[in-house]
């Protein structure tokens, strides 16, 4: 049995669909907080459980006979949760239950030493997944396309992308990725530990994205520069939280140092074809 967790969210939703197309319904298992948000999958066969990351009682439920686990990352921290206290949780059910490999959605710039928060608990994620003893194989996905279009809506909108310094980001999108962890979690074959950057086949600063908005949306969009210290007061004046003012800040003085640049050919090679061009992704989400 293949379970995926988080599967009401968007990778997990599509994920699913992909697996689909490599194995029958009922060999697919979802895990959800809320399973009426998955009754479309219900209805085309797959199972469906409730299971919540701070409920053990209900992963074990949830992922009873789970033969691979694909554990969808906790976006916790951004509303003041534990993240870590979550997948500490949850690895510790999927060892219990004896399950063969667990799928960890991670991301590139994975490190104790990053700038950017969430990347810190994927590497501290992938440290307890090492240790325990359960083969696993941790997903190092590219920074999704999504997050730079939500990012800079506002800006999009008035025609200034108004941001600190940034650098080249390999921006890739839930459906490329969805396609290649699909593949992953149902191959005969696995990759232990982290696998190779999957990501696009470019990396854009925001100067680029500008004179891609530029094109795509027939009016000027011009880059400009913000000091951090003016993004810092802008955002706590407008009530940002906390936890989100230090993934917005970090994420910057990440993106600068080159966290998020690598680009690697493993994501085309895994989907069978040139993952969607960032140029593409945003004449679709933009036009």
């Amino acid at each position: 049995m293949l379970v995926i967790t988080g599967a009401s969210g968007q990778l997990g939703r599509k994920i699913t669909e992909n697996l689909l197309q490599h194995v029958p319904a009922e060999g697919i298992a979802l895990s959800v907080r809320d399973p009426s948000k998955a009754l479309n999958f219900r209805a085309a066969g797959i199972r469906v459980r409730q299971g919540d990351y701070e409920d053990a009682a209900s992963l074990r439920h949830a992922w009873e006979g789970a033969d691979r686990l694909l554990l969808v990352s906790s976006n916790a921290a951004a509303i003041g949760g534990d993240p870590m206290m979550q997948h500490a949780t949850a690895i510790a059910v999927a060892r219990d239950l004896g399950v063969q490999r667990i799928f960890y959605t991670s991301q590139i710039a994975s490190s104790s030493t990053s700038h950017f928060p969430p990347a810190r608990t994927h590497a501290a994620t992938e440290a307890l997944l090492a240790q325990s003893g359960v083969p696993w194989t941790a997903l190092r996905h590219g920074f999704y396309a999504d997050s730079a279009l939500a990012m800079n809506a506002l800006g999009f909108a008035n025609g200034v992308l108004a941001a600190p310094l940034d650098g080249k980001v390999s921006w890739t999108t839930h459906d490329d990725l969805a396609a290649a962890d699909a593949m992953l979690l149902a191959s005969s074959e696995a990759i232990e530990g982290p696998t190779a950057p999957l990501t696009g086949l470019e990396a854009l600063d925001l100067d680029d994205i500008a004179k891609l908005a530029q094109d795509i949306l027939d009016k000027p969009v011009i880059r400009e520069i913000l000091e951090d210290g003016a993004m810092l007061e802008n955002a706590q004046s407008t009530g940002v939280p906390p936890d989100r003012i230090a993934i917005l800040m970090g994420y910057y003085k990440a993106a600068r140092l080159g966290e998020f640049a690598s680009v690697d050919p493993t994501l085309s090679r895994l989907i069978g074809h040139p993952p969607q061009s960032m140029h593409d992704f945003m004449v679709e989400q933009l036009r």
